[in-house]
């Protein structure tokens, strides 16, 4: 197949779309496949490094309040089609695929008014902007979340997959994870939290308070905090000063490049609400604690996790000022209560998918041929 993937300005569009290109090349190592991006976001540095050919159109969103930006927007928005007519022109996709982010609008709008066929992956809770413009166009909608479908009037275009991820979590055993990161055996509950590869300011001011008021000095806990880099300086200097330097059961890092024995390895997990990472916590069959960031467009990340909260799967706390206490109370009782941590786990295993990947492979190439056929 000949695959033009969209999508971009963020990691949870560019890392679907990365996945989606992953297993068709492992099913058809013949294919070829090229990316559509912006000028600006971070698919410019993800999707070189896994050797794709990466075309650019420039794109970008109407601010809600008034700006000469949107002048720039509105102009980009006229001539961004035309601009992604050519490189499919160039390109000759048999199918195109948008995973979202702004950059998908015209490179599918296109593809559709050219009759290739086009579908669609969408990661959050409540569809995006981009999704919910292209919904009447695109010949297929692959959804993480079934509540997506509610905002969509396409039901027949409709296909509920999960999430599609690049690589596999760890099947080691919690066992095994502990005794491989060097967690003691008379732990008998593990903590990780993190707030994002670049980190969040009011996830670690919450974290270094329950480590201060809680976890710190407790033997039978055992606690990781991953501080992110852009916020490194400030955490590492606040843990020192709080004395929790001189914990054993205490571990900051700035970044977890072990993620899936860290997440085998744990109890209970405490970090931000992106689909990706709902997804993969699913899949993991943790209990977890989302802390949604509240700078997200249309609140994504509570959404996302508010699917699993109502179900009693996970448990949401909001970024406010009682943050930190809320925290620790809820972590305390977490801790204490076994019973109600299985609950959760076989809870959120409920909207784990562990064949996304391949789900779509199937139906984009079965899209394909439909095509092909009909000519």
């Amino acid at each position: 197949m000949r695959v033009l993937m969209t999508g971009g300005g963020t990691g949870g569009h560019v890392n679907p779309a990365l996945a989606i290109a992953q297993v068709i090349k492992e099913n058809e190592p013949d294919s070829e496949i090229a990316f559509v991006g912006t000028p600006r976001g971070i698919e410019n540095k993800l999707v070189p490094a896994k050797g794709y050919k990466l075309y650019h159109v420039d794109v970008m969103g109407l601010r809600r309040s008034l700006s000469l930006k949107n002048i720039k927007a509105a102009y980009l928005a006229l001539t961004s089609p035309a601009k992604a007519k050519k490189i499919i022109k160039s390109f000759k996709p048999d199918i195109v695929i948008g995973t979202g982010g702004y950059v998908s609008w015209p490179v599918c709008k296109a593809a559709a008014k050219m009759g290739i066929p086009t579908a669609l992956h969408e990661s959050n809770a409540v569809p995006g902007m981009a999704v919910r413009m292209l919904s009447g166009a695109a010949d297929r909608i692959f959804l993480n979340f079934e509540k997506a479908g509610e905002g969509l009037n396409c039901p027949e275009k409709l296909m509920v997959v999960g999430c599609p991820m690049l690589g596999k979590f760890s099947d080691t055993s919690k066992e095994e994870a502990r005794k491989k990161l060097g967690i003691p055996d008379s732990v008998k509950c593990s903590i990780l939290s993190f707030g994002g590869s670049l980190g969040a300011e009011k996830v670690n001011e919450a974290v270094l308070a329950l480590m201060k008021n809680y976890t710190g000095g407790k033997e039978d806990i055992y606690h990781t905090h991953a501080t992110g880099a852009i916020e490194k300086e400030i955490a590492f200097g606040q843990f020192r000063e709080m004395g929790l330097d001189k914990y054993k059961n205490l571990e900051l890092l700035e970044y977890i490049y072990d993620m899936p024995d860290r997440v085998a390895a744990a109890d209970i997990v405490i970090c931000r609400a992106g689909a990706l990472t709902v997804s993969e916590l699913s899949l993991a069959g943790k209990c977890v604690v989302f802390i949604p960031s509240p700078n997200v467009t249309d609140d994504q990340q509570f959404k996302n996790a508010n699917v699993l909260c109502e179900k009693g799967a996970a448990e949401i706390l909001r970024e406010t000022p009682e943050l930190p206490a809320k925290l620790t109370e809820l972590v305390a009782k977490l801790c204490n209560d076994e019973s109600r941590r299985q609950e959760m786990e076989q809870k959120i295993k409920a909207f784990a998918v562990s064949d996304a990947n391949q789900r779509i492979y199937e139906e984009a190439k079965r899209l394909v041929k439909e095509h092909k056929n009909k000519k």
